[in-house]
């Protein structure tokens, strides 16, 4: 595990770390992992207990884009309306319970709009 942040360049990849000792997921609860960059959000809802990608969703691909109309996803209107469509999707595919991973990132803001508004749409977390 990586403790020295002057190698690292963040303290949110130490964060992410110790979140990640205690957040997993299984097939009865898969894991929604949350990425916000500066401009987009990526979100993927993983299965750890077999280490693999259930479904992945951004705000770049055309789908979100083509049901939303937003262009500029990266504020807080955005993500609310990106919790929305991921939590419609994800309960398509049969999921209704996660365990949310918001990657070292801080609760606040974006990643906290998108989790309240996912919860909104259906998931519960």
């Amino acid at each position: 595990m990586i403790r020295d942040t002057r190698k690292v360049g963040s303290n949110r990849i130490v964060r992410h770390f110790r979140i990640r000792k205690r957040v997993s997921g299984n097939p009865e609860r898969p894991r929604l992992s949350l990425y916000p960059s500066l401009q987009h959000l990526e979100a993927q809802i993983i299965d750890d207990f077999e280490q693999k990608t259930l479904v992945g969703f951004s705000t770049k691909s055309k789908a979100f884009r083509k049901a939303t109309g937003i262009k500029n996803a990266g504020n807080v209107k955005a993500a609310v309306v990106f919790g929305k469509f991921v939590a419609e999707q994800a309960k398509a595919k049969g999921i209704a319970r996660v365990v949310f991973d918001r990657g070292g990132f801080l609760y606040h803001g974006r990643v906290k709009a998108f989790a309240d508004s996912a919860r909104e749409g259906g998931l519960s977390f």
